[in-house]
């Protein structure tokens, strides 16, 4: 398995092949491609908290700094040389009006001597002009092909998010709800890295025709865990 460049002994990533590339899966829900050097997190929704705030729903507006906080201690067991953001990295076009500036000189840091990409998502056509970056469409790199809205018909090596994937696993004692990565052999789909997103079961019809004969990789504490789809429910 490969290891990240900083492992911390306590976390248990996975690995999967996508067309030929080799990806490892952080339990903290982001994809590491150890060739490329390239840490890939899709859906983050930044500044959801305060766009949720300024439309009437009083919560603590805090979950950029937490999502960026987690985030950053992922670069540091990584080292990328590039972070792509597979779109939804901010929840809204006026996000950029609404984050804090500490928000902004945690990203700039975070993408100090890397190349930052952000995948237009949906939710964010563009990533506010604060924070630095390339912006784009989508990306073709090597066997990959990197965009936000997984596509019926998409070619061999797309790596997405916008689902929101979560698996609902039928254990001895109870269910368990967790985020996950739904791959096979050509593409997948990254679970939402964003503190405050919720997610969508994989068992959902949005996910038909999308990745036949799954892999489902879950989230747990401490490692990334195989789920056979006979235990989904």
């Amino acid at each position: 398995m490969a290891q990240p460049a900083n492992a911390e002994a306590e976390t248990m990533p996975a690995t999967v092949e996508i067309n030929g590339a080799s990806l490892v899966l952080d339990v903290a829900g982001a994809a590491f491609w150890p060739d490329e050097r390239m840490l890939m997190v899709a859906d983050l929704h930044l500044e959801k908290g305060s766009s949720l705030t300024r439309n009437g729903h009083f919560i603590p507006p805090y979950d950029t700094a937490a999502t960026l906080a987690r985030l950053v201690q992922v670069v540091a067991r990584y080292a990328p040389r590039t972070i792509a953001f597979l779109g939804d990295a901010f929840h809204d076009p006026f996000a950029g009006e609404r984050i804090d500036p500490a928000d902004v000189t945690t990203i700039t840091a975070m993408g100090s001597g890397r190349t930052l990409l952000w995948i237009a998502g949906n939710h964010d056509p563009a990533p506010p002009e604060r924070v630095p970056g390339e912006r784009l469409d989508a990306q073709a790199i090597g066997p990959l092909e990197l965009r936000h809205i997984p596509q019926k018909q998409a070619a061999s090596g797309e790596i997405a998010g916008h689902l929101h994937p979560v698996a609902r696993v039928k254990t001895r004692a109870k269910i368990v709800r967790r985020p996950c990565f739904l791959s096979n052999r050509t593409r997948m789909i990254l679970p939402a890295f964003g503190a405050y997103t919720g997610g969508l079961n994989v068992l959902d019809a949005a996910f038909d025709g999308l990745c036949p004969a799954p892999n489902i990789h879950v989230l747990g504490e401490r490692r990334v865990l195989p789920i056979h789809p006979a235990r989904l429910v």
